[in-house]
């Protein structure tokens, strides 16, 4: 029978790292960071809806506890002379100290702009959903959705399926279009995923989003590799 594996954990240690990087010495410590760590990550998907969130990652020294957001709209995470980050940061501390008591680290708190965000998978399924919710035609959203992905020259492939109960229908089913190749058992391939939810009025539609953006070798660098004759 196959399996249905994650494109980011297929290719951890290969061509990915981990999202959360620290060490612990003991069980104690390792269930108290491991329930901060979802303690952070839902507080800030739910807090920076709209502002087109790509990835979270967490990093744990003896002293410091780091958190890096990266955004397509870093404008709106930090605000006005840094009134929203500094609010953001004190709100992210409440919840740390909440899900860990015990936990002494001193907090910091990093955003990192998405130089490109037709190219991540993240960003692309806010922009499906804040389309849906708009309530636009859900195939004129997909179709344009993908053709501003694909201009991009570094994307090779993009996939976008969407389920649930679209154009406000009784049944749910499911649409989904593609442009390009994803190569998803190549453990070289430079596959982004991200799965998102557009709420409706009338039920929530799941959106998933795969991008690819090359082959990466052991320079670490992205080639393009070119269509092979059929």
């Amino acid at each position: 029978m196959t399996h249905t594996v994650h494109p980011y954990a297929h290719r951890l240690g290969i061509i990915r790292d981990w999202k959360s990087r620290w060490f612990a010495l003991d069980k104690k410590s390792a269930r108290a960071n491991i329930q901060a760590d979802e303690s952070i990550r839902r507080f800030l998907t739910k807090r920076l809806r709209g502002a087109y969130l790509s990835g979270i990652e967490i990093e744990r020294t003896n002293t410091e506890l780091r958190v890096i957001v990266a955004t397509a709209r870093p404008g709106v995470v930090i605000g006005r002379s840094g009134e929203n980050a500094a609010k953001l940061r004190k709100e992210l501390a409440a919840v740390v100290q909440k899900a860990a008591p015990g936990d002494t680290r001193t907090l910091k708190f990093d955003i990192v702009e998405v130089r490109q965000p037709e190219a991540d998978a993240a960003v692309v399924a806010a922009m499906v959903a804040e389309g849906l919710e708009k309530r636009l035609p859900f195939r004129r959203v997909l179709k344009s959705t993908v053709e501003k992905v694909i201009a991009l020259r570094e994307v090779q492939g993009v996939r976008i399926t969407i389920s649930g109960r679209l154009g406000g229908a009784e049944m749910s089913r499911k649409e989904e279009i593609r442009k390009g190749r994803i190569p998803l058992q190549t453990f070289r391939a430079d596959i982004d995923f991200a799965h998102h939810e557009a709420i409706l009025p009338y039920g929530t539609i799941g959106i998933k989003v795969w991008i690819y953006r090359g082959n990466i070798y052991d320079d670490k660098k992205a080639v393009r590799v070119t269509a092979q004759p059929r």
